[in-house]
């Protein structure tokens, strides 16, 4: 896994997204499922897959189907629509809205594929064996946040050397994201 931008993370998604929907069951049409924890609102993110999809020749309603389903920022609901996913049958389950919508996707099966995009290490976190070969059925990005916030916190001080504090804003619902392995690091 490297750090890459989002038109390369659409790319990686809609061509992980061909290779299960090759040959789907006769009369259905292959599906994607799109797993969120944010409110139902079709993001750029998620027009993003669309359009990444549309270039890999998948046009949505044409010859596949989006199944969306957002957690309306309720953590407590991504296993259940994980699993209904599953379910569902779709052939790939995209899950960019970090590692708790990766966890679910990854307890809700071991077989559909997973295509995630976390802020943190997901070997670290579990849901890979290492970066140049995942196993399993989980592969993604990881733009690695975490690991590069105490560096962020060097540079602010390189910039604004007279400030004392500095005010982090987290989503406390989120307890799969790691928070405080930075917050006692100081600036070199």
């Amino acid at each position: 896994m490297v750090n890459i931008g989002r038109r390369e993370f659409i790319t990686l998604l809609a061509s992980a997204t061909a290779w299960p929907m090759a040959a789907p069951a006769q009369g259905k049409l292959p599906g994607v499922g799109w797993l969120n924890v944010r409110p139902r609102v079709r993001a750029a993110a998620s027009e993003g897959l669309v359009e990444g999809l549309r270039d890999a020749g998948f046009v949505e309603d044409q010859n596949l189907v989006i199944e969306y389903r957002s957690a309306d920022d309720r953590f407590d609901r991504l296993p259940a629509l994980a699993a209904e996913l599953v379910e569902r049958k779709v052939s790939l389950i995209a899950a960019p809205g970090g590692m708790a919508v990766a966890a679910a996707a990854r307890d809700a099966t071991s077989t559909v594929p997973i295509v995630f995009m976390i802020g943190s290490d997901p070997v670290e976190l579990g849901l890979v064996r290492n970066l140049n070969h995942p196993g399993g059925n989980l592969t993604g990005v990881a733009y690695l946040n975490v690991e590069v916030a105490a560096k962020r916190l060097e540079l602010l001080h390189k910039l604004v050397p007279e400030a004392k504090s500095v005010a982090l804003l987290v989503h406390r619902e989120n307890r799969l994201e790691p928070r405080s392995r930075f917050a006692t690091r100081k600036p070199r």
